[in-house]
């Protein structure tokens, strides 16, 4: 995978913030393969099916997972054979130095070891997962700034860190008649459509870009993502807009437009489809489910 396809996310966890957690219901994955500098830790649930790319392993999901990458690693998620709609996504992200006067002690150790593998990726066990699962989901709703949560944090670390069966990914593609061409094909579909989702984009123009004809592309695209053209494009700027809602207090007006959308009634149409919701109910319910501690 070459480094120049690689979306460099600026997350919004900031210098004084400790960790930001993010709870996210999705129908499926849109984001391009990324990195960014601080530490992630994302569990999912009904997505089984599902592409995870984390540096070069490409391997299928199960239904229940839990991922750790260190800064820096490049990782992503693709829907291939995910039907699922209701997934649940839970993101932890801190930076590294968070535990730097800590880190060298005693108690750390494991957690240090852990974290010092967490650049090839790691996924854990199942029984770990399910051993931890209930202290996620209190991670993600307790009260944003709970001293709590912190603590929670630290001990779902170390919780992690003595998980015999944790396995690092390795470079062996798992994933049946998945290459690294049609890899590459598709995150600089999945990139360029990302980084131009605020304006018009034609299949023609996207088809020029990777020297396919439309009617390749388009068999392509239902075969690795089970979607066509336009609804990858809309699922990008329905996140963008689920970011923008949750994240901003741009009006639903400001945020059709800024998601890409050419007129209100379009977008108010695409978000209810997918969200079974209307933007201004989803800030309502979600408007506290994206907090930093």
């Amino acid at each position: 995978m070459a480094v120049t396809n690689v979306l460099r996310e600026r997350t919004s966890l900031s210098e004084e913030d400790c960790f930001l957690v993010m709870q996210r219901p999705k129908q499926g994955f849109s984001f391009p393969l990324h990195m960014h500098p601080e530490f992630e830790l994302n569990y999912l649930e009904n997505a089984g099916g599902a592409i995870r790319i984390v540096g070069d392993s490409v391997e299928e999901m199960t239904d229940l997972e839990l991922i750790l990458v260190a800064g820096g690693t490049p990782h992503a998620y693709t829907n291939h054979k995910c039907s699922c709609t209701n997934i649940l996504e839970i993101t932890i992200q801190f930076h590294a130095s968070l535990f730097d006067s800590l880190i060298n002690k005693w108690h750390f150790k494991t957690i240090k070891e852990m974290f010092n593998k967490a650049s090839c990726g790691l996924v854990f066990s199942r029984e770990m997962v399910e051993q931890v699962q209930p202290e996620l989901k209190k991670l993600s709703k307790e009260e944003p700034g709970s001293f709590q949560n912190l603590l929670r944090l630290i001990d779902i670390l170390k919780t992690l860190s003595l998980d015999e069966k944790v396995r690092k990914l390795s470079a062996v593609n798992t994933v049946e008649n998945f290459n690294d061409s049609d890899n590459d094909r598709l995150d600089k579909i999945m990139l360029f459509l990302h980084e131009n989702y605020q304006r018009q984009i034609s299949l023609e123009e996207l088809a020029s870009l990777i020297n396919m004809s439309e009617a390749s592309l388009t068999r392509f695209l239902k075969k690795w993502t089970g979607k066509t053209f336009i609804d990858n494009l809309n699922d990008i700027r329905i996140a963008e807009a689920v970011y923008r809602l949750i994240d901003t207090s741009d009006t639903i007006a400001e945020i059709c437009y800024k998601s890409g959308f050419n007129n209100l009634s379009n977008f108010n149409r695409a978000f209810k489809r997918r969200k079974d919701t209307t933007p201004t109910e989803y800030r309502q319910k979600y408007a506290r489910s994206r907090f930093r501690v």
